[in-house]
């Protein structure tokens, strides 16, 4: 996708009601730090659209971005976040679990695992739970240019396994840095997004 124009156009907080949005969104969950607003900041090739932060727990809203007029991409809160009160956490919760249930244009939901660590008991919980609502999430294994080469298939696995991955399940790698795997990334958002060809 030729991107010609991005805003933000609607953050949702703990009480806001969700926007009835009138193009199809793809969402993008993670844990805390495993980089989304680098990853959201690379797909549209902007330096500092989504606020990133050495500080984990940034993104405390449901960001919606407007590509285009033609989708949106959603950036959830990261979960999982230690300094986060219980009460935070599962109101943050509670946000990610409402929009996935009500949002009419959700076609996708992109998990982001980090490459260089085993899943973590919130990646496997969050995993298991978009499954079981019925989603096929692709994951995308970021902080690529972290790890050597050699090391790529055995980090792949260690995801795969941690998370008893559904058979069929897309994993990309992706690096921030280098932008490798960003190409696939919109590759797969345009085959969910875009109106098929009649």
């Amino acid at each position: 996708m030729v991107i010609k124009n991005v805003n933000l156009e609607t953050v949702c907080g703990i009480t806001s009601k969700l926007p009835d949005n009138p193009y199809n969104e793809v969402a993008f969950a993670g844990k805390s730090n495993v980089g989304k607003s680098s990853l959201i900041n690379a797909l549209m090739n902007r330096k500092s659209l989504a606020r990133t932060s050495a500080q984990p727990g940034k993104t405390q809203t449901i960001n919606f971005y407007n590509i285009n007029d033609a989708m949106y991409l959603v950036d959830l809160p990261g979960y999982g976040y230690a300094k986060a009160s219980e009460e935070v956490k599962a109101k943050w919760g509670k946000m990610i679990e409402n929009y996935l249930h009500s949002s009419k244009k959700l076609k996708a939901v992109f998990l982001l695992i980090d490459i260089r660590h085993d899943p973590s008991a919130n990646d496997k919980m969050m995993y298991e739970w978009m499954v079981y609502q019925g989603f096929a999430p692709i994951i995308i294994a970021t902080k690529l240019d972290k790890i050597k080469r050699s090391q790529l298939q055995k980090q792949l696995k260690a995801i795969r396994e941690g998370l008893k991955v559904e058979p069929g399940t897309e994993i990309i790698p992706f690096s921030a840095e280098t932008k490798q795997g960003r190409d696939e990334i919109w590759a797969r958002i345009d085959a969910l997004v875009l109106p098929e060809e009649a």
